[in-house]
Order: structure tokens, then sequence, then C-alpha cells
């Protein structure tokens, strides 16, 4: 009792009272700002419908690659020859080709290595000089069946930093048209590649993760022509949607992992392997497939041969990664899809990463979330599911994912179940990472909070967060936070966690506060199916969770994701109606910030009886606070403005009305 008349001392030290208990009123808040009707500043086209859905005219180009490349272990160098066949659907012919040459990063004279700060950075090769960047040795155009001269053409082409633009010999038709480009290339693998790929040196051998490694098409949509914004580390990847064949010659005693599904497993393993991934396909526990023992004995890779070339195929993916080793522990177990067919979950590790809650479990985790992710909003679509330790942090690519070889534990289930959790955002659901980072981290990082609370009985689950906590610990409402639609590119580099965190929070904030569980879900299974291997941009993710939950969300973009505007919402006053608890009271309330939401409220009587109110957001349209009865028989010893702490307040001392002693 004493302790809590100390911690009522210091409350009423806190505020100001009036009427019982009332708080400075000065008030930021625009109604008319908030609410104002004009949002959509691009109109609906015949490919993109007001509805949210892609147009009955909606049209996307198409890349469809065969790649050839041997791993030389020795220099590190990767050597290569691409054919891309191009498909132009576009309405407009094209007089020249756009590709990204991504490795172009780790050039000594690139734009992402001058913009590194003193402090260094995870961007760029950590200070590692080497002579990187793509050598291109030949561009040439492959002539169509039916050509009188099939002799390749060489045509020209121009380097500017980590793009390159092919001179056409003749425009590229619209509507269909198609062409075949041959590029020859190689390059050096950095160490340590902006932690998206890398060298991990092991007492086994060096671990390759090896992502960005062929020129890739850039994206030519119907929003912005040719996406040609240069990769400088920090913004990621937009790509187009096609069918891989990739073929990667490596040491023998290697194993290979990579996208998609291995078409000669007889070549690649052993006899006793063979049957062990037998074993593993048709088995929901882990199956060891090459096991620690194993790793320096001979007989556990093809005898007879100094190299073997692996041959994978992954079908409309938009884009492919691939590691190597010698050191390389393997196992695997089934993915059991909704649909009735399976995928397989594989790791492929070191023996460091291996004991004590570690990278033995890396499998299960990556087969959890697959089938938990398929069940929940879109089946998956690859036949692997590939869990890679190396040095990278963590990085995704479609059915790979590259994780870091110490991870153990919670750690662990988290980078794995992030990585494999972004097949569905951005490799199912295909937007723009380059300029839209949040409707990829933030939506994959709200669907990670889902599966966390239900893998294996919440092992991992810290619990519901205390939203007023995050919203000071990841510094939402700084001056120095930009505002979610930033492009990453654009970001302080210590802010590009926001694109995460602040995204997941205001994602939980609709779902629980403005549409409820069932209309917001439908509304984002719907996004993502409408979306599937399509390019979708912010305005039809709107568009669409408005058009199928029914409700004008305008309001909530508007300041969750245009504005960094913040939200505190407080109680001013609580007057018993003719000064008198029988007759009820009047409760006045008023939005402090920028931000309006919807109002919960809880008041507790004298008696201890707990009364719950809800006010919608509309109370907020032409008011900036409100007056309300409730109605009740006794006197209030307090009231709570967001009594489950659901609410990122940026000033949650005035969410608090306590009885004046």
């Amino acid at each position: 009792m004493k302790m809590k008349k100390i911690i009522m001392a210091i409350f009423a030290c806190s505020f100001v009272f009036e009427s019982g208990n009332t708080q400075k009123n000065d008030s930021t808040y625009d109604y008319i700002e908030a609410f104002k009707t004009a949002f959509y500043t691009n109109p609906s086209t015949d490919a993109r419908s007001a509805s949210g859905k892609p147009g009955y005219r909606y049209w996307q180009n198409r890349a469809d690659y065969i790649i050839d490349v041997e791993l030389d272990t020795l220099s590190d160098i990767i050597i290569g020859k691409e054919i891309i066949r191009y498909t132009n659907n576009s309405p407009d012919e094209l007089d020249f080709l756009w590709l990204h040459l991504d490795q172009n990063l780790f050039m000594e004279d690139s734009r992402g290595n001058a913009i590194v700060p003193l402090r260094g950075s995870r961007n760029g090769s950590k200070g590692q000089k080497l002579d990187g960047g793509f050598k291109i040795s030949a561009v040439q155009v492959v002539p169509e069946r039916g050509s009188k001269n099939r002799s390749l053409v060489n045509v020209k082409y121009e380097v500017y930093d980590t793009r390159m633009k092919v001179v056409l010999p003749k425009p590229l038709k619209a509507n269909g048209g198609k062409l075949s480009l041959k590029i020859d290339f190689s390059f050096l693998s950095p160490d340590y590649g902006s932690d998206r790929m890398g060298i991990l040196r092991t007492d086994n051998g060096k671990v390759y993760t090896i992502a960005q490694w062929y020129p890739r098409m850039c994206v030519y949509d119907d929003l912005r022509g040719w996406n040609i914004l240069p990769y400088t580390g920090q913004g990621e990847f937009y790509l187009e949607y096609g069918d891989f064949n990739v073929n990667i010659t490596a040491p023998a005693d290697h194993i290979v992992v990579c996208s998609g599904e291995l078409l000669n497993p007889l070549e690649t393993y052993t006899l006793d392997q063979l049957d062990r991934w037998a074993q593993a396909e048709a088995s929901d526990k882990t199956v060891m497939i090459r096991k620690a023992e194993e790793i320096n004995d001979s007989s556990s890779r093809p005898l007879g041969r100094e190299m073997i070339t692996w041959r994978f195929r992954i079908d409309n993916a938009r884009d492919v990664a691939w590691a190597s080793s010698s050191a390389f522990i393997v196992d695997a177990a089934r993915i059991n899809l909704p649909s009735g067919k399976s995928s397989t979950a594989i790791s492929a590790y070191p023996i460091e990463s291996y004991g004590g809650n570690a990278w033995e479990r890396s499998t299960e985790y990556t087969k959890f979330s697959v089938e938990h992710y398929s069940e929940r909003w879109f089946e998956y679509p690859y036949p692997t599911a590939i869990n890679v330790a190396g040095n990278v942090k963590g990085m995704e690519y479609p059915g790979v994912s590259f994780c870091y070889h110490g991870s153990k534990g919670n750690d662990l289930w988290g980078v794995t179940d992030h990585e494999f959790g972004h097949n569905w955002f951005p490799m199912i659901v295909g937007s723009n990472e380059r300029l839209y980072g949040w409707m990829d981290e933030g939506f994959n990082s709200f669907i990670n909070d889902i599966a966390t609370k239900e893998f294996n009985s919440g092992e991992y689950y810290p619990g519901k967060p205390n939203q007023h906590r995050r919203a000071m610990m990841y510094g939402f409402y700084s001056d120095k936070v930009e505002p979610t639609i930033t492009a990453p590119d654009n970001l302080i580099e210590d802010n590009m966690g926001l694109q995460y965190r602040k995204t997941a929070m205001f994602l939980w904030l609709l779902r629980n506060n403005v549409l409820g569980a069932k209309r917001f879900d439908d509304a984002f299974k719907e996004y993502i199916h409408r979306w599937a291997y399509k390019h979708p941009a912010p305005d039809d993710f709107f568009r669409t969770m408005e058009d199928v939950s029914g409700e004008d969300l305008s309001w909530f973009w508007r300041g969750w994701i245009f504005n960094n505007w913040s939200l505190d919402q407080a109680i001013t006053s609580v007057q018993y109606v003719l000064g008198d608890p029988g007759k009820g009271a009047y409760i006045t309330v008023k939005n402090m910030r920028e931000i309006p939401m919807p109002l919960n409220l809880e008041i507790t009587t004298l008696s201890g009886k707990k009364i719950r109110k809800r006010l919608p957001v509309e109370i907020w349209k032409n008011n900036v606070d409100w007056k309300f009865l409730v109605e009740t028989s006794e006197a209030f010893e307090k009231v709570i403005v967001d009594p489950d702490f659901e609410y990122p307040d940026v000033n949650p001392r005035n969410n608090y009305w306590y009885k004046s002693e």
C-alpha cells in the first residue's frame, strides 16, 4: 500500500490536474490535413485498375536465362556465359536494353564505394581491395531461328557503374517481340559482398555464397519505363520473372546447392547419399545426407573426376543464387504443401555451425516456415528451400537463403524464418525493392511475427509487444527518421531497420485496431494472390486493401507511410454529470499529434468494475477533442487510453486519469 501511494504521488507530480486530471492541451493535430480528400495522384489505367487489381491490359516483360559458370577456387574467380531470352510484352518498341551489373559495386571507383562513410558500413566490401566488378568479354545477339545468317552479331554496349546499356541493331518489336542476348563475363568474388554474398573460410575449406553473379535484365514497366537506379549496396532489387537453367562447374570435392531442382543427382552424389535423399524426401524429420564425419572422406564424393558440373532449373523466378563448398554438412526433410504436393527443405553448413541448438535445427526451421506461409497466404512454388551457412548475416533469394554461420537458437530461427518469408515478398509478389523496401521487408516482418508465435508452441515468441516502449526504442518519431515511403538509398543507414519494424507495427495496427483480423487477412491475402509473379506498386497495395475491406484508408496511409507523423491521444478531463457519479460522466479526449486513430479506453470504477469503450477514427474527422457520455452508477478510480499498449503513443503519460485524493 505504501509503495502504491508513492507511485500515485509520482503520477500526481507528473500532471497538472483540472477537473480531477488534465494535462497541457497544446495540440498539433490538423484534421483537414489528416483526412483531406485527395490521396491517389496516379489515376487508374488499362494496366492497373482502380480496384487494385492488375488491369485488363496489364503487361510485364520476361527474361529467361541459360547460364554456364565455372568456379575457380584458387583465384576465387567465376567465369561464365549466359543467353538471355528477352520478351518485350510492352506496347513500346525498344531501341536498347538496360542490364544490371551488380558486381561493379566492388570496383574501386564505383558509386557505392564512394559513399561508404569513414566509420564503415554494411554495404561494400568491408575495405577489401580487389579487382572487383564484371569483366565483359562479349555481348552478342543470337540470330532467331529461320534467319539466313546464323552468325552471332556483336552489338555495342556501354557500361555506367552498375548498369549496362546494350544498343540493338534494330528495334525490338512491341507486344511480344523476342531476342536472345549472349554475354560472356567473369568476376573476382569479394570476401564480403555487401552482406549479400561472399566467402567464408573454415577449417575444411571455403564456403562460397554467390549472388548478383550474372548480368541481369532491368525491369521495363508501365510506371517508369526502364528502372535503372544504380546498385550502391543499400537498396535491393527489382527483376523480371523467367525460367532459369543453370550449370555450375566446381571442384569434385565440393557440394553445390542452387535455387531450384537439381537435374543430375546421379552425377553429383554417391549411391549412399542418393538413398538418403530418397529417405529425406519422404520424411518429416531431418535426414542427414552428408554427415560431419564424412566431410574429409573422399568416398563421400563421386570418385574419378577433378571437376563436376551441377545442373539446376527453376521456373517462373526472378533470380537465382548458389553456394559451393567442400566443407558442407547437408541434411534435408520433406515440406508438405496444402495442395498435396511437396518440396524439400535442405540445409548446408560447415562443422563449425553444428551443435548447441544451432544449424542442426536449420531444416526444422525452414520446413516450418515454408509450410506455415504456404498454408496461410500462398503455396510455395519452388521444388527446394535451401538454407546455407556463410558469412552473410542474412539474405534471401528464390528458394535459397544465406544466413550467418554463427547463429543459433532464437537468432537462427529469426533469420531463417525472415529470409524464407522473403519468398513471398518479393519473390512471389515482385515489388520494387530498390524504391519501396517497406513493401518487402515490412510485409515480411509482419508475417514473421505470426510464424514466430505459432512455431513449436511459441518456443521463441517473446510475447505481445508493448508498443509504447517500441515507439521509443526504435525511434519512430525522431526528427532524424525519414517517412516510411522513402527509398532505401535515401535512408540513413541506421534507419534501415524502420522499414522492417515500423511497417510491421502499422500493419498490426491496421489489423487489430482498424479493420479487424478477418477483413485484414482477407484483403492482405487477396493482394498476394492478385499480384503473384507481377510487379505491384504502393497504390496497388493501398487500393486492394481498400477494395477488399470496404474502407477508405487514405488517412491511415498518409499518417504512417507518407509522413513521419506521430500519435498522441490524451484524456483531458473527466466530469460527473451535475457532479453526481450516479448520473454518469463526461470524458473528454484530445488528439495531441498528427495521426488520427480509433480510440480505445478502459474505465475502472471504485468497486473494481472495468468498462471498455471504443470510439471510431471518425471522431477526429472534424474535431481536435471529443467529449462523450459514459453511463455509470458509481465514481471512477481511473481511466486509461490504450489500456493494452497497442499504440506507439509518443507520450503515454497523458493516457491516464486518476481520481483526486
